[in-house]
């Protein structure tokens, strides 16, 4: 379908390359991949072509050996960056040599007998995925007293702002609002960005919380090539509730956006950007001391660990985040000694006939 039979080129093996990448994005599009992960994958190959210096039908494992070589000891790319790599080419070639699609048969007939593609990514020259996470392990979520520096400097800039008389108090106030939210539902920083208005809702099992009982995530983190993933998160701490409630009802209408969808908007009637909270938080952090390895992101992981510590099922936190499977939750865990001491008693105390603190049980109770 790619291939115009009985037509001369001028300049074939670049005409049979083109029609093998345009008989690749044919197949990802049927897939359903978006335009955003086929052309990073198109130029990929382009550039594994000017690498080898070879048509797709003469590559050989060898060429794989070599560009991976390239990457990591010349280029010094991450061993996740090398393997994504790896599995575009891999995907590349595997639709290249199934035999539904013809390929083979067209080189052969082009470029002689012989001339075919081949698979060049095997499970012994590509890098295997073996650890659920791969990222900084310097990575952690605050201390409940870091998190508690940390709010309680954001909403003093506040009022720095209200007595000096100074512009900047509302979005002092709109800042101080948004951590809370981070935190209080676990988001991630361009979840937080996109909130709208209408996303907040209210939960029939939390009348308590009125309009701001569960929170719609529409832009969550997406598979690759997929659209963002929805998910409602339940509200469960009353003082963030009662932050963005202050925050929406008092605060936000001063900005004079009435118009505007967003939950976070700007002075200039604009949309906060995430990178624009990136730079607020690190602002903050600096100034308090706090130790550069948190990040934005380290107030969700806080949002996991601080609700494990407090005993609330896993399951129920797996489902707040949208993590798929609990071995993701588990990389975002990172109890205190405190937890762990108190786990260790309560999993001893049959064991040694003791109460969870370590105490001997009284004499009726055994």
């Amino acid at each position: 379908m790619e291939l115009v039979s009985g037509v001369v080129q001028l300049r074939p093996e670049d005409a049979m390359f083109e029609a093998m990448l345009r008989g690749w994005r044919a197949q990802q599009t049927a897939r359903g991949l978006k335009e955003g992960t086929i052309v990073p994958r198109e130029r990929l190959v382009r550039r594994f072509l000017e690498f080898t210096n070879e048509y797709p039908w003469a590559w050989s494992p060898g060429h794989m050996d070599e560009w991976s070589l390239h990457l990591t000891a010349e280029l010094h790319l991450a061993p996740s960056t090398v393997r994504s790599y790896q599995c575009t080419l891999r995907q590349f070639t595997e639709f290249l040599i199934d035999g539904r699609y013809g390929w083979g048969v067209a080189c052969e007939q082009a470029f002689g007998p012989g001339q075919h593609p081949v698979a060049i990514a095997h499970e012994w020259n590509t890098i295997a995925h073996l650890n659920d996470y791969e990222g900084n392990p310097e990575a952690r979520p605050f201390t409940r007293q870091e998190l508690q520096r940390f709010l309680d400097y954001a909403d003093e800039q506040v009022e720095r702002a209200v007595k000096s008389k100074r512009k900047g108090a509302l979005a002092a106030y709109r800042d101080a609002t948004l951590f809370k939210v981070i935190y209080g539902w676990g988001l991630r920083r361009t979840e937080t960005a996109k909130l709208d208005m209408v996303d907040f809702g209210r939960n029939p099992a939390a009348p308590e919380f009125g309009r701001y009982g569960m929170l719609n995530v529409r832009y969550g983190k997406a598979k690759k090539g997929q659209p963002p993933r929805r998910r409602n998160v339940l509200s469960v701490m009353d003082w963030a509730v009662e932050a963005v409630a202050d925050y929406v009802e008092n605060v936000r209408p001063r900005f004079g956006c009435a118009d505007h969808p967003a939950l976070w908007v700007t002075e200039r009637g604009g949309r906060v950007k995430p990178a624009e909270i990136n730079a607020r938080f690190v602002a903050y952090r600096d100034v308090l001391g706090l130790p550069d390895v948190l990040v934005v992101h380290s107030l969700r992981h806080s949002y996991v660990t601080h609700l494990t510590e407090d005993g609330v099922d896993r399951r129920f936190i797996q489902t707040q985040v949208g993590h798929e499977s609990d071995s993701s939750t588990a990389v975002y865990t990172h109890v205190s000694d405190d937890f762990m001491n108190t786990a260790l008693r309560r999993a001893l105390a049959p064991a040694l006939d003791t109460e969870h603190d370590g105490r001997p049980r009284r004499k009726e109770e055994r």
